[in-house]
């Protein structure tokens, strides 16, 4: 959808930006911090570090991979995993075994040969040194054999869709042995750009490979990271960046000149009121399903987004996900809200990490959930550090608001009871297993349909919106395509006139 007015109520952007000098660096930058032939992208989420094998979130991997690092196959724009560093691929009749034919001729950017001896490192890395909860991707794999210097062999304990898929996210990349002990820093991969510079908290920048297999980068790019929408917008408009990823404030784009183009795509971050399925007085599904019909997403949407963000029936599922149905599971309906709540007056407290979009949402919520019954108190919690302590692993809460962006992460949400949400349903995981080890793809649709239409029955969380993915790009930018599917940022595709 390409957008030219908008209007909004959310004040946080950040930004991206390229450049050449030394990795690891921490020296503040100002002005435009790649060159006027590079392509500088702004946007929020600063990685601490460029080790996504140690620590969790999205802003590494949507900086590092398609970037730096490259998989054996990828996901392309329609959801469909396609070839990469594999050219093909044999799978066994039963679905447990993958063998893996490797593209010759790839090198890694300091010029290590890529061949299924690393595909093995890369694999068995993950299983035996990734501390990053997102490497229990890998723990369906039995065995992992290299039968040829471009054949390797993968045995899988049962068969399983999610672990291919798995391999063209950040759990699937190919890394050098050689390269392990910095990846904080510099990391080593075989994709079309390699990094020159991190400036922590500040920026990345990256140099386009003249060895890179594939079809090169057409120049240089960076990404350079804001503390507020504002500062992000001036910056565009001063020429220090070529576009904005994530416009995370939408009244601003009123203010932007006529020839800025301004597009919007869906994400995979739905963004969740979670209720703790363990404790009083949400360990009661028929409470759960009051919040449901109590809260106005379209209100919601309107008010924080100006209707932009992406609706999903309140179920946890992206619209690019082939199990989106767009089946309004929790219609608003104050009365029923009422009817289920048949006279009690729970009192909840809402945890509310410190993100604006959360601020912004718990407003609506606090007065919808009272104006049914409900006795609502709001208290701020300091995100990341405090909110990842006490919700997520404390799990000691009754109600928050977060966004969770990793790709098709029913099973993560829903198909652990120790995951924070504490929803525990035995049929769910069922379906969860039968959907991963289904025959065909039509069979998995089928039942992870079966398994969101029994969370939404049982109201283990509400998805208030999928939030959009606004790009504002300056004259002469061309290659972006502002729908997220997996966690890559690819830049290469990109291009400033």
């Amino acid at each position: 959808m390409t957008v030219r007015r908008a209007l909004g109520t959310l004040a946080l952007v950040a930004g991206f930006a390229v450049t050449a000098c030394s990795a690891g660096s921490t020296a503040t930058q100002v002005g435009r911090v790649a060159g006027e032939e590079s392509l500088v992208l702004g946007t929020t989420g600063v990685p601490a570090s460029l080790d996504f094998t140690t620590t969790g979130g999205a802003a590494i991997p949507q900086a590092l991979m398609a970037n730096v690092y490259e998989g054996l196959v990828r996901i392309d724009a329609s959801g469909t995993i396609v070839p990469l560093l594999a050219t093909s691929w044999d799978v066994s009749e039963d679905a447990t075994i993958y063998t893996f034919h490797l593209r010759e001729g790839v090198t890694f950017s300091d010029g290590t040969p890529f061949d299924a001896r690393t595909a093995e490192f890369s694999i068995n890395y993950v299983r035996d040194s990734w501390t990053n909860g997102l490497k229990a991707q890998m723990d369906v794999v039995a065995d992992v054999q290299v039968l040829g210097d471009h054949t390797l062999q993968v045995t899988l304990e049962r068969p399983s869709h999610h672990w291919l898929w798995s391999m063209g996210t950040l759990t699937g990349a190919m890394m050098a042995p050689g390269g392990v002990d910095k990846l904080a820093t510099r990391p080593l991969g075989t994709g079309p750009y390699r990094v020159e510079r991190f400036a922590v908290g500040e920026s990345i920048t990256f140099a386009a490979r003249a060895d890179y297999w594939g079809e090169a980068a057409k120049q240089n790019a960076a990404i350079r990271y804001f503390s507020d929408a504002t500062s992000a917008v001036n910056a565009l408009r001063s020429g220090d960046i070529d576009l904005v990823w994530a416009m995370q404030a939408p009244e601003l784009l009123d203010t932007l000149p006529e020839d800025y183009t301004v597009e919007v795509g869906t994400t995979n971050g739905e963004v969740l009121v979670s209720m703790n399925n363990r404790r009083a007085p949400f360990d009661d599904p028929t409470i759960r399903q009051a919040v449901l019909h109590a809260v106005d997403r379209e209100a919601v949407n309107q008010v924080v987004w100006e209707g932009l963000a992406a609706d999903t029936g309140g179920a946890p599922v992206p619209p690019t996900d082939p199990w989106f149905t767009g089946t309004d599971f929790a219609p608003f309906d104050p009365d029923r809200a009422r009817e289920l709540l048949d006279g009690r007056t729970p009192e909840i407290t809402i945890s509310l990490p410190s993100l604006p979009y959360a601020q912004n949402i718990s407003e609506l919520l606090y007065s919808q959930l009272r104006d049914v019954g409900f006795r609502v108190h709001l208290e701020t919690v300091e995100f990341p550090a405090v909110w990842l302590a006490e919700v997520m692993t404390a799990k000691n809460y009754d109600m928050s608001i977060i966004a969770h962006v990793e790709a098709r992460d029913i099973p993560a949400l829903f198909g652990n009871p120790n995951y924070y949400l504490g929803y525990d349903d035995e049929q769910v995981r069922a379906d969860l297993l039968a959907a991963d080890t289904a025959v065909t793809v039509e069979e998995q649709v089928a039942h992870m349909e079966s398994a969101v239409a029994t969370i939404m029955s049982d109201a283990g969380a509400l998805t208030v919106f999928n939030l959009p993915n606004i790009v504002v790009t300056a004259p002469g930018v061309t290659g972006v395509s502002p729908t997220v599917v997996t966690d890559a940022l690819a830049l290469a595709g990109m291009e400033k006139q």
